[in-house]
């Protein structure tokens, strides 16, 4: 057993609390992975590592040797190809880690061959399967051979919207098993959102499902499928998984359609075949918010998300064969990108699809029971809307088997912290994680190690050079400053799509601090070593910890008459963000109720549900730059009645009053 506290104290004026609630035993401390890796590092190196502060300081300043260790210490399948584990090691960004290696990311991936589930599914209560290792490995062959029938090779694209089904993770499997490029996003984006996405990249095969179940209800996605795949000339092929029973129709109407089943059935399953490839060769494209204008599609390499998730997986949750692997997620989410690479740790994933609280606010906590989830994965808005719904699944479920529940998305408040622990389950790891779909993966969160207080991140991960800078680029603590990593580690970006010259890499993260990556967090240290997460610090939207972009906003909301221009911006709110819309109209025109509707159901529809604001307010004049750019961050800042940066640089500084106390945004 580990050692727990439920009494808690109410968080200070800067929102930090001294708030024990568990630590691991000494006996789950000793047998961590953690602890091994340290042993091991210790007997490699000659070194004396008191704890895992001292294990991270470390892994940041000896980074070659660190990474390599991570490479052995997990098993990884590939060539190092020589001595050489860096090149240009100091330059960020530019460093370049076992540029020498070959490796794929499939093939680590697919290692575990025993019987057993590989993947079991819940489509809320519609839909229940499973699939084992023979028959993943069997399904990613055929797709396998059908990719390399229809053309597909190295380098080429496969662009996804799907559902979060087994099926999607073999497709993903098979895809970058060839040396292809996944890229992909859920069924419920907009048909802007998506084109947005998948037409910068080019797909050759474009697969789409048939449809979706959310909160009980069938939602067919054949019209938005069908405009899609016009919008795609470089798809040569569509191909329908099956879901909601409309797969064959959809096929039929669609140029070089054809369902998941016709497009295997010529292929009979055979070894998988894995094409080995250099460390920085592409596997997944993910997309910014959108926030100044289309996603920014960020390419991610084989051998950097690899590392990145096994050393999270295997060191700070102590992730092993056997576990049973939960995150509710999408297939637009990072979360799920990383949920997948659990496989490479031998782990069962345990895949869900629809409303984490529909058609029973209780079918997650269901779902863990019958199934024996080991880790639950989770966001701060699911965790406070158990507590609102007055859920206590500490009685009315057995979920002995849960060793940790994490969390990530947006900052999980204190009291939530101590609901989870006298409502959820006393004795396990609270785990949360911040990073982001820029990194694939996390700059800080759990330590198998270390007791946990509410409120509180339990500090930087392995690795990683994790630090809060002020705007003068000085280290601060007890104060609130960016989050930074001032030093390179192998799972940045490897580029920006159509960036040739690689300047919108640049300032997206290194424009702020050069040579220091700066993420555009608000970001504090705790006296234990720990951090608070405060909020994005840049235009970001992150309502429930999805984060999403102004910008495809702006782009349903001026396709409306009434509306001339629009500004939206991230309000905090009960303990998470909530999206404000301010529109101003055309002469004449007023803010109704039917305004309203029209606005939600374009947003609705031409992005995607998380997209709608939750309050729309009517506002005469926006704030602009010298240059006009509307300036969304003076907006949301007075919103939240802090002093405006840079007034100076705004043409019409006297609109910043406008936003002031706000009636509309007090409730």
């Amino acid at each position: 057993m580990s050692r727990k506290i439920g009494v808690t104290q109410s968080p200070g004026a800067d929102g930090m609390t001294d708030s024990f609630l568990w630590a691991p035993s000494p006996v789950r401390v000793a047998a961590s992975q953690m602890v091994a890796f340290a042993a091991e590092a210790q007997r490699r190196h000659g070194l004396t590592l008191a704890d895992s502060q001292a294990l991270h300081a470390w892994s940041v300043t000896d980074r070659d040797n660190f990474w390599n260790l991570v490479w052995d210490f997990c098993g990884v399948i590939g060539d190092k190809g020589g001595l050489r584990r860096s090149v240009d090691s100091d330059q960020m960004p530019g460093a370049r880690f076992f540029p020498d290696a070959k490796l794929n990311f499939a093939e680590n991936l697919l290692r575990r061959k025993t019987d057993g589930d590989a993947m079991v599914f819940r489509g809320e209560d519609k839909v229940r399967s499973r699939m084992t290792h023979a028959e993943l490995h069997a399904l990613v062959s055929r797709l396998q051979q059908a990719l390399t029938a229809a053309g597909i090779g190295v380098g080429d694209r496969v662009a996804a919207m799907l559902p979060n089904r087994p099926e999607a993770v073999a497709l993903m499997l098979a895809v970058t098993s060839i040396g292809a490029i996944w890229s992909s996003c859920s069924p419920d984006f907009g048909e802007r959102g998506v084109i947005d996405r998948f037409g910068q990249i080019e797909p050759k095969i474009f697969i789409a499902s048939d449809g979706y179940w959310y909160n009980g209800k069938r939602i067919d996605v054949a019209d938005k499928v069908r405009a899609i795949a016009a919008q795609l000339p470089s798809a040569s092929k569509v191909v329908i998984v099956p879901y909601v029973g409309g797969a064959k129709g959809l096929a039929e109407a669609l140029s070089g359609g054809v369902t998941l089943e016709a497009f295997i059935t010529p292929f009979g399953p055979k070894p998988v075949t894995f094409t080995r490839l250099p460390f920085d060769h592409p596997i997944y494209i993910l997309y910014s918010s959108g926030t100044t204008g289309v996603p920014k599609c960020i390419v991610h390499g084989a051998g950097g998300t690899l590392l990145q998730h096994l050393k999270e997986h295997r060191l700070h949750c102590d992730l092993r064969t056997g576990d049973r692997f939960f995150y509710f997620t999408t297939l637009g989410w990072v979360m799920w990108n990383w949920l997948v690479s659990g496989l490479a740790s031998g782990a069962t994933l345990m895949l869900f699809d629809g409303s984490p609280l529909g058609p029973s606010p209780n079918i997650l906590f269901d779902y863990a029971q019958e199934e024996k989830f080991t880790f639950f994965g989770t966001s701060a808005k699911f965790i406070d809307s158990c507590k609102k719904e007055g859920l206590a699944p500490r009685q009315t479920h057995d979920l002995s088997s849960i060793k940790m529940i994490l969390s990530t998305g947006s900052p999980l408040a204190a009291e939530s912290f101590e609901y989870v622990y006298r409502f959820i389950k006393s004795d396990m790891h609270l785990n949360l994680m911040s990073g982001g779909t820029e990194i694939g993966g996390c700059f800080v969160g759990g330590d198998p190690t270390r007791p946990v207080y509410a409120g509180e991140i339990q500090g930087p991960y392995l690795g990683m050079a994790v630090d809060v800078w002020n705007d003068d680029g000085l280290p601060v603590r007890g104060a609130k400053g960016e989050l930074v990593c001032t030093a390179p580690f192998p799972s940045m970006p490897v580029q920006f799509w159509n960036d040739p010259d690689g300047r919108k890499y640049h300032a997206a993260y290194f424009e702020h601090f050069p040579g220091v990556w700066c993420h555009g967090d608000f970001a504090q240290w705790t006296k234990h070593g720990g951090m608070v997460i405060h909020g994005r610090s840049d235009a970001t939207l992150n309502p429930g910890g999805v984060r999403i972009g102004t910008a495809e906003i702006y782009a349903q909301v001026e396709q409306i008459p009434e509306v001339v221009e629009a500004i939206c911006i991230g309000q905090d709110w009960d303990h998470d963000v909530r999206v404000v819309l301010f529109v101003r109209l055309r002469p004449g025109v007023e803010l109704d109720d039917a305004l309203r509707d029209t606005i939600r159901v374009k947003i609705r529809s031409g992005a995607s549900p998380r997209h709608v604001p939750a309050r729309i307010v009517q506002i005469t004049d926006i704030p602009r730059t010298r240059s006009g750019k509307i300036t969304e961050l003076a907006v949301r800042d007075v919103v939240h009645g802090r002093p405006v940066k840079n007034v100076e640089a705004l043409a019409n500084p006297e609109a910043l009053a406008l936003y002031e106390d706000l009636p509309e945004l007090r409730a």
